[in-house]
């Protein structure tokens, strides 16, 4: 199954995990990025609906990468997958908004999975969370 993987740089970790698997992100962290590619998912389309309609920047979304090292290219992609965390928690932030505004249509989304919601909230506090103690955060996946 596959598993996202939340860190922050510095001495401290972040003290909040995921309540559940985190599959359900890893799936909507890709339908996020491929949506440059015309991906007709659910997940891709609330992903550009949130982006046009709500103007929710999804770029800290589409920041991530494979945990796996296999060649030195991959090193570099973990590397550059280190990011602000402020920025990604306002973007989870505006999402979970969008989510509870009662848009029936942004609900009809996201009733497929149904644990993306809760695992959403889950990374905000992750992120807030390092937003707060001005750390970088590098979201990471193993399949």
């Amino acid at each position: 199954m596959p598993k996202l993987y939340f860190e922050v740089d510095g001495d401290e970790p972040c003290p909040i995990d995921f309540g559940g698997p985190s599959d359900v992100l890893v799936y909507f962290l890709s339908f996020v990025f491929s949506t440059r590619y015309g991906s007709q998912h659910d997940l891709s389309k609330l992903a550009l609906m949130l982006r046009a309609e709500r103007k929710i920047d999804m770029a800290p979304l589409s920041k991530f990468a494979d945990r796996n090292i296999e060649v030195d290219a991959d090193a570099k992609e973990l590397e550059r997958a280190w990011q602000d965390a402020a920025p990604l928690a306002k973007t989870l932030r505006e999402i979970n908004d969008a989510i509870d505004s009662g848009d029936g249509r942004i609900t009809a989304l996201v009733v497929d999975p149904p644990d993306l919601r809760v695992r959403l909230v889950d990374l905000q506090r992750m992120a807030e969370w390092a937003a707060e103690h001005g750390r970088r955060v590098r979201m990471t996946y193993d399949l």
